[in-house]
């Protein structure tokens, strides 16, 4: 009887071990639905000086924002954007079809069940509740009609007070409510964008290598911080064509771990550190606030 309780014993230890191991991990990477703690703090750019220039804050974003739809080669993110929004996500990566003058939102040929116009409205309710904030907008026309796209959009927001569309860098107070668009390559309005990532960084053979991009791109972040445009990393990455068993899931499941230890060490070194955007595939809570504390030194 002492052995089989023994054994239990050992038994329900290695559980809750494996319980609280897995439950930690989806803190730093989640596939699942949002769950917020009570005392969760949403607007967390209140905390942001009036004076601060949004190129001088380090702020977590997600790639491929709206890509929920597709499989495995296709999904980059688990939650809608609403979630996103109040996980503390505040910049979004929108690729925007153009089609008989309505706008869709893709990932690839892959529509995913939103239009931009819902978008918007998405984006508009969030910053109606929480006025202390600001979403940075990323718009990237997909497939046919790229040249229409930017028209469209301009026709959609051209009365509204909430949308900073120039290319001047916004201090945090000029921001706060807004949605600031950014502006690169096939897209003008807004402020504009310059990218750490190389072509081909996205291209996922050992994950080791993609860590080891991630550290030169972020290095190049810091210095370059504070400037006339954004500064953008991402931390995403696919094998697909590649390594095939490198799925965004996959890699975003080993990296956003190392990605929250990686930047633990600026808090934890109190050192004052700015990067700018991090585009992240699948992040969890404890990532996206790991990033948003780096503003406190």
């Amino acid at each position: 009887m002492r052995t089989t309780g023994k054994a239990l014993f050992c038994h329900l230890y290695m559980l809750l071990l494996f319980v609280g191991f897995c439950q930690g991990k989806d803190l730093f990477f989640n596939d699942k639905r949002l769950l917020l703690p009570e005392s969760y703090k949403i607007g967390w750019m209140e905390a942001i000086d009036d004076d601060k220039l949004i190129s001088d804050i380090t702020i977590p974003g997600t790639h491929d924002t709206m890509a929920l739809y597709g499989g495995p080669a296709a999904e980059c993110q688990a939650w809608e954007l609403g979630d996103q929004l109040r996980a503390g996500i505040r910049y979004l990566d929108l690729r925007i079809f153009a089609f008989e003058n309505k706008l869709y939102v893709m990932h690839w040929v892959v529509y995913q069940h939103k239009s931009f116009y819902e978008v918007l409205d998405t984006i508009r309710a969030f910053l109606s509740e929480f006025r202390s904030e600001a979403v940075l907008i990323r718009v990237k026309p997909d497939l046919f009609d790229k040249e229409n796209v930017e028209e469209l959009i301009g026709e959609m927001i051209i009365d509204d007070t909430d949308v900073w569309v120039k290319s001047d860098m916004p201090t945090m107070a000029e921001a706060r409510g807004k949605m600031i668009f950014v502006q690169k390559s096939s897209f003008k309005l807004g402020i504009p964008l310059l990218e750490t990532d190389s072509k081909g960084d996205y291209e996922v053979t050992h994950i080791a290598d993609k860590e080891n991009k991630i550290v030169k791109h972020l290095t190049q972040a810091s210095g370059d911080c504070g400037g006339d445009y954004i500064v953008l990393s991402y931390s995403s990455g696919t094998g697909i064509g590649t390594h095939m068993f490198l799925t965004p899931k996959k890699v975003a499941e080993k990296i956003d771990p190392w990605l929250d230890q990686y930047l633990r060490q600026f808090s934890s070194d109190h050192s004052s550190a700015c990067f700018g955007v991090i585009a992240m595939d699948f992040p969890g809570i404890d990532l996206i606030q790991t990033v948003i504390k780096i503003n406190d030194w």
